[in-house]
């Protein structure tokens, strides 16, 4: 029987070193994410760091309710440090933030959730109080007061003959200095400010799917709205990806794509982005533009169930997205703890 051989360099060790000039979060999980997805989430991490460290740029997706659970702590940071370079969210999420922005003050936290009663549950809606898992939306608070806002730009673009993307809208309610005296968190903890401020690509596929598209579409329906396509379509929003990840994508010195694909969740949100590179190569013959250069994601999605989501990256070879050798990670635990600790690595936290 063969002797195991000793290692002469121990995984912590050398985690340790990399460790060594960050902050006490990056050196807590140097020292004790070693196993399992643990240690998957340190790779994920130092994955990350080392595309960026090549020169490459980072597409993040945001399915979930990842705005309700207050990513924008780290995220916002990550964006203002030029970490994140493009993001791909849900419709919700979108919103969310901004939600939180100038509500958050009246949201209600209910950690008891799993008992609630059906009688419980009616309470909270004569409330007007929205529950997102333990998190309670406050309609009026959150939702009605930035549907005021949006309204006079999408009522004004449609009179004018103009038409923006969902997220262009969220900008200039933003820029208009309109819902400053509302806001309740620090704004450095809103990814969306973060964005805004950056001119960050935003996409937001299946925009329709959230509260304020359920609100164009009821205005839609009065006629306040005439132009149904005053907000600008899915198709449009793939259209305006494939042109810039023509533009933006090269191949790094190391032969990987320069655009990686961090992936929070997955639904519509990670799904639709990852195809513009088969679509590129197969549907308009751009073949010399790279595959993605980096894919990460955190999932809790399984696999065995037929789940797109939870596929593991190998099966995204297959589909021309990721390539033989290109890093991959997945971490299958839950992203409002992983994706903070991620951040906070990258971040040197």
């Amino acid at each position: 029987m063969k002797k195991a051989k000793r290692q002469t360099k121990r995984p912590e060790d050398l985690n340790a070193a990399l460790a060594a000039k960050k902050g006490p979060v990056s050196q807590f999980i140097a020292h004790n994410y070693r196993h399992f997805n643990a240690a998957a989430l340190l790779d994920a991490a130092k994955g990350y760091e080392a595309h960026l460290a090549a020169g490459g740029k980072m597409l993040v997706t945001l399915a979930g309710a990842m705005s309700t659970a207050e990513l924008g702590i780290t995220l916002a940071e990550m964006i203002r440090q030029d970490k994140v370079h493009a993001i791909v969210c849900t419709g919700a999420n979108l919103e969310e933030d901004i939600f939180n922005l100038v509500a958050h003050d009246y949201y209600e936290r209910v950690p008891h959730y799993r008992h609630l009663t059906a009688a419980d549950e009616q309470a909270l809606l004569d409330r007007h109080m929205n529950r997102v898992t333990d998190t309670c939306i406050p309609e009026g608070e959150a939702m009605r007061r930035i549907e005021a806002a949006v309204a006079e730009e999408w009522i004004a673009a449609d009179q004018s003959g103009q038409r923006f993307f969902p997220h262009e809208f969220m900008y200039k309610i933003l820029r208009s200095g309109k819902l400053k005296k509302f806001y309740q968190i620090d704004p450095k903890n809103s990814w969306m400010l973060a964005a805004c401020e950056k001119n960050l690509p935003i996409i937001v596929p299946g925009w329709e799917d959230a509260t304020l598209g359920n609100m164009y579409a009821g205005r839609c329906v009065t006629g306040e709205i005439k132009n149904v396509h005053t907000v600008r379509t899915g198709i449009e929003y793939m259209v305006w990806l494939a042109e810039w990840y023509t533009k933006t994508a090269k191949r790094l010195r190391n032969g990987e794509g320069s655009i990686g694909f961090f992936q929070i969740g997955g639904g519509i949100a990670g799904d639709f982005p990852i195809c513009v590179v088969p679509m590129l190569h197969q549907d308009l013959g751009r073949t010399g533009v790279p595959l993605w250069g980096y894919f990460a994601q955190i999932s809790d999605s399984t696999t065995s169930y037929g789940s797109y989501s939870g596929a593991v990256p190998n099966e995204k070879i297959t589909w021309g997205k990721l390539g033989e050798k290109t890093p991959k990670f997945i971490v299958e635990s839950d992203a409002t703890i992983v994706a903070p600790l991620i951040f906070s690595w990258v971040l040197g936290q």
